[in-house]
């Protein structure tokens, strides 16, 4: 028998998932009378939800936008998800960092013990997004509470790693231990920054292809990432830099491309473009390697003039004999 706090919120949740429901399939769903779903919809209207009746043979309800904000109810799996919106609001680049924190707080104050536990549990850094992130995996938020669980308790992590080739994500392999330090998110990526027991180093795993094991293993002492800055030093290793933990390309330089800048800017990433009049741009740009470096400027299609290094001209001579064999 559910409770009518429960059920309120279930039919909230199933409103807000389509815009019509008629009467008979939500007494269906939840598994009630059709009397109880109305005194229900009641129920929500006094609390400020705006739900209008709607008419005809399957005669139901919809949910409408409303002049006030009513109270708003989340699931377990609403408080994650909210969780990690707020806190990557922070890196979102639109100014509104500051009152994504104000939310967040709000929010844990009037949660539950039960909730505000599974929040707190919950810690992770937002990383702005790389230019070449395109693809997002699904991440069970279990999977994320664990990892962070296990960061907060500085306890050793054993998890099976799934390969990222073919066939691979099903070869079974020995666990991996580590000590996690750092729960990160960047481009709709998640990342563990940990210091592999087995390779005594550094490394980041791909959070999607992390499977935990149980029970965790013994306590550690923290260390401190190279720089001592998370943000920068995955930022350093996003752009190919092993030891170093600048935030510059390993690589950059400047070209000349036979395009108006209009054309380069809105794919230029984090490249610089000059304008240099109707039908020419300079962009000043930085990449893993020499060869990435040219091979990405090619994608502008034009005509491209180096203006520095030399080391990119040489690239580019690399390129055309490889490209040239590859024709063949």
């Amino acid at each position: 028998m559910t409770t009518t706090t429960s059920r309120l919120l279930n039919l909230l949740s199933l409103l807000q998932m389509r815009r019509d429901w008629p009467g008979a399939l939500l007494a269906e769903r939840l598994d009630i009378s059709h009397r109880t779903v109305r005194r229900d919809v009641d129920r929500l209207r006094e609390m400020g939800y705006s739900i209008r009746a709607t008419m005809g043979p399957d005669g139901g309800y919809r949910l409408d936008a409303g002049s006030e904000l009513p109270p708003l109810l989340f699931d377990d799996e609403q408080v994650v998800a909210l969780a990690v919106a707020l806190q990557a609001a922070t890196v979102s680049g639109v100014g509104i960092g500051e009152a994504a924190i104000r939310a967040l707080t709000t929010v844990r104050q009037v949660l539950p013990a039960r909730l505000r536990h599974r929040l707190d549990a919950l810690e992770f850094t937002a990383i702005p997004a790389r230019r070449d992130d395109a693809t997002r995996e699904a991440v069970s938020a279990d999977v994320l509470i664990t990892i962070s669980t296990a960061v907060r308790a500085r306890s050793v992590l054993r998890f099976d790693y799934a390969g990222s080739r073919p066939g691979e994500k099903d070869q079974a392999t020995a666990p991996r231990r580590a000590e996690p330090h750092h729960l990160v998110t960047s481009g709709g990526r998640w990342y563990l920054i940990a210091w592999d027991l087995d390779r005594d180093d550094w490394r980041s795993f791909r959070v999607d292809r992390i499977t935990p094991r149980s029970p965790m293993g013994s306590r550690f002492a923290a260390r401190q990432v190279p720089g001592g800055d998370i943000g920068i030093y995955v930022s350093a290793r996003f752009r190919g830099s092993s030891g170093s933990v600048s935030t510059r390309w390993p690589c950059t330089g400047k070209v000349v491309l036979h395009r108006p800048a209009s054309d380069v800017l809105p794919f230029a990433g984090d490249g610089v473009v000059e304008d240099l009049g109707p039908d020419r741009c300079s962009l000043e740009a930085g990449s893993w390697s020499w060869i990435a470096l040219a091979a990405s400027l090619n994608r502008f299609d034009t005509d491209i003039d180096v203006v520095h290094p030399p080391d990119l001209v040489e690239a580019f001579a690399r390129l055309a004999i490889r490209n040239a064999r590859t024709a063949a």
